[in-house]
């Protein structure tokens, strides 16, 4: 069996990430490793053929940061990992959880995939996105929607 030293953990704050962190920690256990968190914020896209004012999508932005970073530091402290090992980035989830793996030299990048059918996945999945760019193993936790 393949052993992990570094584990990281993409969460997106549902009832999903029960099941993948669960399925991370084991692997942890068995490897022995350390478990990091990360969580993507993803800017607000702008519809600029229709002429939105954007100025109250930018400003929820640093607020939506703000709250994903608490709420990664209390799910942190809920599973004992170290406030250190957490991420709360902003940009597109592939490019930030390959950038994190990367940076932090991941041997593992735990995910869930919902797994979708049909037009969902011609037109890709983030599991599919972050595979393709991971500098490391990744395994996706299948969820049933």
């Amino acid at each position: 069996m393949i052993s992990y030293k570094k584990i990281l953990i993409a969460v997106e704050f549902n009832e999903s990430d029960q099941k993948v962190v669960e399925r991370a920690q084991t692997i942890a256990k068995l490897s022995n490793a350390q478990v990091s968190l990360v969580h993507v914020v993803e800017p607000a896209v702008l519809d600029t053929i229709n002429d939105l004012d954007a100025t109250p999508l930018l400003s929820l932005e640093p607020e939506l940061q703000q709250q994903a970073k608490t709420r990664l530091t209390k799910l942190a402290d809920s599973l004992g990992i170290d406030r250190i090992d957490c991420y709360s980035e902003v940009g597109t989830i592939n490019g930030e959880v390959s950038r994190v793996a990367e940076e932090q030299q991941i041997d593992l990048i735990v995910l869930g995939s919902h797994g979708r059918h049909g037009l969902a996945l011609l037109l890709g999945s983030t599991a599919n996105a972050v595979l393709h760019h991971a500098p490391c193993d990744l395994l996706a936790v299948r969820i049933q929607d």
